[in-house]
């Protein structure tokens, strides 16, 4: 009998099985266009950032690099003219077109409007202003001579022209055609700046000293006046309070005497500083003399080779970052600033890390879970969206009128009405940052404790180890990479911020830093200068915006430089902390 084969019955088209590969086929298909938004986003995202960097990047390095100096001759029909002259000698720092109200007319090319040139021509002392617009059809002349010098001053800007001669303190006179001229110039300039620094000593750091010595002093004896009084009279009269008071006054005596010593000094110096002078003239011919005192640095642009050129711009860095500012911030250096702007942070940084880890700790090791812990954690995240100047205004309540307020009236009660720890100062601002900062390292903190394996805990209990043995040397070690990931976020956050700064002790320029040589050596009530605050005063509050341009890239630049310093020896630290403990699943 013939064996029938059998033929595989097809279901009907309701339940027939569907293809899997066409499911992942549509699925994929339905989810690609998402994929690619998302890295289109990513990719422009990344190209902001990256052009912003540039942008900071290039306009703050070439702030320090030494640029050509050309002699500009105007027209004599000229409409305009700097001081009075059609002559002058300026960097040019841009040529674009003018913006004038024939160009926005319509039916007219943008072709056909007229260019203009910016000009940084110095000499703020004589012309008023130290850059100026001029029309492209007004220059009938435009050079660049080798004799041109630019001359860097404590004030007014730089002075751009030509040397004519050196005026030495015993009379002599070097003309500038010289061979020895720019030798002994330099020579001039060297000592003034010398000069400059050990006044610098004598007037900070000695009289510093001395005038801090003497507050003190002056304290004592009000304290110690405000005991007499309340004694009754026939003890008013104490031979030991006669002897205090004699003290003070013999050693009032011998720091007023030490004071004006140190002032005549300082006059001296300064005297010495004015003695030798500098002529020079300026292309429309006037001449002026310059106080080599008044001298910082000097040097010819036009002349300057490659190697000339990169030693200058190290050095211009070199100064930038180490000296004060002066010119009402658009000159000088940022040292205050980069020094203000890393304490504060660092003291943010060791105040927001111990809280922040404890609470984490407590939130996911101890608390029973439950809608009390969950409301917690929603008012921490709820935290970390306030607006920073929020924080700021806490901190100005808090922290420096009710706390900084009360330890003066405890410790500093001699001293009132003027305030000691009751006004804005590094200490406050520190401690209102670290508030501001402090769920993002209980939120980083806790995501850590939860990614070490439920195993790890389980075994250390098993050895006989407490709960609290366990997370301090088995659970804590391995959740440390992401303790210092929320440690890295807080610094860089905290580090940036400035509204808050502004009501907690923030200054345009401090005159004394957080630390120095005078006994306690740490200053914790003093303001200080901010990277941040010194960026934005430069660039709202400046009188001199055109000045100030520069002097904005360049600390904006550092600034980034600063956090990134900050942020790669954090990173440097927790990969350290990463290899060590590696059964961490952070």
């Amino acid at each position: 009998m013939p064996i029938l084969e059998k033929k595989p019955i097809n279901p009907h088209p309701a339940f027939r099985p569907a293809d899997p590969r066409a499911a992942v086929k549509k699925r994929s298909t339905y989810g690609e266009p998402l994929v690619w938004l998302t890295s289109v986003g990513l990719s422009a995202g990344l190209l902001m950032v990256v052009a912003l960097l540039a942008v900071v990047f290039v306009n703050g390095l070439t702030v320090f690099w030494p640029k050509p100096v050309a002699a500009v001759t105007l027209s004599p029909n000229a409409k305009d003219s700097v001081g009075g002259a059609k002559s002058f000698a300026g960097t040019v720092i841009k040529h674009q077109k003018k913006i004038t109200h024939a160009a926005v007319i319509p039916g007219q090319k943008s072709s056909d409007a007229p260019y203009e040139w910016q000009f940084y021509i110095g000499n703020k002392d004589l012309y008023g202003l130290g850059y100026k617009y001029i029309d492209n059809a007004d220059i009938v002349g435009m050079s660049r001579p080798k004799d041109i010098i630019v001359i860097e001053r404590l004030e007014y800007g730089n002075a751009i022209g030509r040397a004519v001669s050196l005026v030495e303190d015993d009379g002599s006179v070097v003309a500038a055609e010289h061979a020895s001229f720019g030798n002994r110039f330099s020579a001039k300039v060297r000592t003034a700046n010398e000069r400059r620094a050990e006044i610098k000593v004598i007037e900070k750091s000695k009289i510093g000293r001395v005038n801090a010595r003497m507050r003190e002093l002056t304290l004592q004896s009000q304290e110690l006046e405000k005991q007499v009084k309340g004694l009754p009279k026939h003890r008013q009269n104490d031979p030991e309070l006669s002897h205090e008071r004699k003290s003070i006054e013999h050693e009032e005596r011998g720091l007023q005497e030490e004071y004006d010593q140190l002032a005549a000094k300082a006059r001296a110096l300064r005297e010495v500083q004015n003695a030798s002078t500098l002529k020079y003239r300026l292309l429309s011919g006037q001449e002026k003399d310059l106080p080599i005192g008044q001298v910082v640095s000097f040097y010819y642009p036009n002349q300057l080779s490659l190697v000339q050129k990169i030693g200058h711009f190290f050095h211009s860095f070199w100064r930038f970052l180490a000296e004060e500012p002066r010119e009402a911030n658009t000159e000088g250096g940022i040292f205050p600033a980069i020094f203000g702007t890393f304490v504060m942070t660092l003291m943010m940084s060791l105040a927001v890390t111990p809280f922040g880890v404890i609470a984490a700790i407590y939130l996911r090791e101890y608390a029973k879970q439950g809608i009390w812990v969950r409301m917690v954690r929603i008012a921490v995240n709820n935290l970390a969206g306030v607006p920073s100047i929020v924080f700021g205004v806490f901190g100005l309540g808090f922290f420096v009128y009710f706390v900084g307020g009360t330890m003066d009236k405890i410790f500093f009660n001699s001293a009132l009405p003027t305030p000691t720890f009751g006004t804005g100062g590094i200490l406050w601002a520190a401690l209102t940052l670290a508030l501001m900062t402090v769920p993002v390292v209980i939120v980083a903190t806790e995501e850590s404790l939860a990614a070490v394996p439920r195993g790890v805990r389980e075994g250390s209990l098993a050895c006989g180890a407490s709960k609290w043995q366990t997370i301090r040397r088995v659970v804590l070690p391995a959740a440390a990479p992401g303790i210092m990931t929320g440690f890295i976020l807080a610094m860089a956050r905290g580090a940036g911020e400035v509204a808050p700064l502004m009501m907690v002790g923030v200054v345009k320029l401090a005159p004394t830093l957080p630390l120095d040589t005078v006994v306690p050596f740490v200053h914790l009530e003093r303001k200080f200068m901010h990277l941040g605050f010194h960026i934005y005063d430069l660039g709202f509050q400046s009188p001199d915006s055109e000045a100030a341009k520069p002097m904005v890239f360049a600390t904006t630049l550092v600034l980034i430089l600063l956090i990134l310093a900050l942020n790669l020896t954090a990173v440097r630290v927790r990969q350290n902390l990463r290899r060590k403990y590696a059964l961490s699943a952070v």
